[in-house]
């Protein structure tokens, strides 16, 4: 994989009004359709593009990155890690241990993306699971409206 796919793609300021109004347009509804550059007839869009569509221009009119993906595309353990945000040793480590699924190409570990994006869910639900059980422990204590001071 190059790294050019995951690379994010921003709106520059001097395009960001045209955004904002094909944003307005597009959530007018009803149906849309699309001329090619050279005013070929218009096609109308599949509902499921122009969700899309409409997703990407609402990230982008919010100032965020977009990135478009296949939930099929191979990372490298460097990408998966940076996608993370963890360091690579320990994404192998994530690997190894069996924590996520992954698979060789050549010599070389690679995870799809949709795996990736499975085990981030995963350990999102873990830590508010996690949170929750110590709210709820600090409560059955007694302790959660409490403000404990350190000694003098």
């Amino acid at each position: 994989m190059t790294t050019s796919t995951l690379d994010p793609i921003s709106i520059p300021i001097s395009q960001q009004e045209q955004v904002r109004q094909l944003q307005k347009l597009l959530q007018r509804g009803g149906k849309a359709s699309l001329t090619g550059q050279s005013g070929e007839p218009a096609v109308e869009l599949p509902d499921a593009v122009y969700s899309l569509l409409l997703r990407i221009l609402e990230g982008m009119q919010g100032g965020k990155a977009i990135t478009i993906t296949p939930v099929m595309q191979d990372l490298t353990t460097q990408e998966a890690a940076n996608f993370l945000g963890v360091s690579r040793p320990f994404f192998v480590k994530l690997l190894e241990t069996g924590k996520l699924r992954y698979h060789m190409t050549g010599t070389h570990r690679r995870v799809y993306l949709k795996d990736l994006m499975e085990y981030r869910q995963r350990r999102d639900r873990e830590k508010v699971d996690a949170i929750n059980r110590i709210a709820q422990f600090e409560e059955d204590a007694g302790l959660y409206d409490k403000v404990l001071l350190p000694d003098k």
